[in-house]
C-alpha cells in the first residue's frame, strides 16, 4: 500500500502529478483481499491561495512495467 511519484510539474497556477497508487482490497465480491495498482494523473489549479483538483484519471496497471517505462512513454 502506498504511492510512488512518477512525475510532477507546477507553474504558478497549474500543476500535475503522475503516481502509481497501491491498494489492497476485496475486488468483485471476492472473499479474499488482493493487491492492485492504479496509474493516476491528477491536475491541480490554483484558486485564490488554495490548490484545487480539477481533473483526476486512474486506470489499472494490467501488466508489469518498470517505473522508468511509465515516465518515458515506453
Amino acid at each position: 500500500m502506498g504511492f510512488e511519484r512518477i512525475s510532477d510539474y507546477a507553474t504558478a497556477d497549474l500543476a500535475y502529478t503522475v503516481e502509481i497508487e497501491h491498494f489492497r482490497s476485496k475486488l468483485g465480491g471476492a472473499d479474499s483481499i488482493t493487491g492492485f495498482s492504479l496509474r493516476v494523473t491528477t491536475v491541480f489549479r490554483r484558486e485564490a491561495e488554495d490548490w484545487k483538483i480539477v481533473h483526476r484519471h486512474a486506470d489499472p496497471i494490467t501488466t508489469s512495467r518498470s517505473t522508468e517505462s511509465l515516465s518515458s512513454g515506453g
